[in-house]
């Protein structure tokens, strides 16, 4: 009984800090969720919460204050968009390391659904890296899943730790099952969050390939330095992945000699690329480790990887 107790007490703390920083985003159209990413109002939340109606947004606080909300920017190929509240000194909680991400980990929810504000429930970590085609065709990768209840309206909520830390932000669910729901990692929201903030959209490179991260067996591992990378599923004829060499079954290694560990890696990593031109370190079998270059051209949305 008295773990069970100091279990219900800490839960009944984390939600107590935690919610203050979890916000409803309300407008004619539609409702959902966000979460305050710094203290000067900048909010976090799902683009498709926001873009039905992008001129007539509110911000609604824990303690019911509604203030007005201006659209940032939005990225389709991640679901993901910024508003902008009127204000300063808002709570915000941190960011998880996605290393420290595990399946099994105990996590909490926090929103809105179908208006029940500040609504609570809890799960754990169901799977992680898992990839979702949307009905328009956007693919969403790195999506961890949970069984943490998650109805309409919980979009652009927490997805929150025993630490009080964010691991993900809750994205959809899937309409035809039960205790199956899905969030955009916390390593994904902080990059596409940083140039929303930054830039006001997100610009990527378009590569033209199809692919998927896996796990190096042990001796690919040493040999390379790095325990995953991602593999090729398929390479888009007339494309700069094409017109570089590049082959299905290839792994990809390093762009601009930065690793790619993930479909994520590969997404930010084009994301940030400033020049037209970039290098691939790929590791083909019975090839060996190379070397290409690809000049690669800006990408349209929606975006598959």
């Amino acid at each position: 009984m008295k773990l069970l107790q100091q279990f219900s007490d800490d839960l009944e703390s984390l939600v107590e800090k935690a919610a203050p920083a979890v916000v409803g985003v309300e407008h004619s159209r539609g409702h959902g969720t966000g979460l305050f990413l710094t203290p000067d109002g900048y909010v976090l939340t799902n683009r498709h919460v926001v873009m039905r109606n992008p001129r007539g947004l509110t911000v609604q606080l824990s303690n019911g204050e509604e203030l007005r909300g201006t659209l940032v920017g939005g990225d389709a190929p991640t679901d993901l968009a910024v508003v902008r509240a009127e204000g300063t000194d808002f709570p915000t909680l941190p960011l998880a390391d996605p290393q420290s991400v595990r399946v099994g980990q105990l996590v909490m929810a926090i929103g809105n659904p179908f208006r029940l504000e500040q609504s609570v429930s809890m799960g754990v970590v169901s799977a992680i890296n898992r990839s979702l085609t949307l009905p328009n065709g956007v693919v969403l990768e790195g999506m961890l899943q949970t069984d943490a209840a998650i109805n309409p309206g919980n979009s652009g909520g927490p997805l929150i730790n025993a630490r009080g830390q964010v691991v993900g932000l809750n994205t959809l669910v899937l309409p035809y099952a039960q205790g199956i729901g899905f969030a955009v990692g916390a390593a994904t929201a902080a990059w596409v969050a940083s140039l929303l903030i930054q830039r006001g959209k997100v610009e990527r490179r378009f590569l033209g390939i199809a692919a998927t991260a896996v796990n190096l067996d042990p001796r690919l591992a040493q040999d390379t330095g790095q325990p995953r990378a991602v593999k090729v599923l398929k390479v888009q004829d007339g494309t700069p992945a094409y017109d570089a060499g590049l082959q299905p079954d290839d792994l990809l290694l390093a762009i601009n000699r930065r690793t790619v560990s993930s479909v994520d890696d590969l997404q930010r990593l084009m994301a940030l690329a400033t020049d037209e031109e970039v290098t691939l370190d790929i590791l083909r079998k019975g090839g060996g480790r190379k070397k290409v270059s690809a000049r690669t051209r800006p990408r349209a949305e929606p975006v598959a990887a």
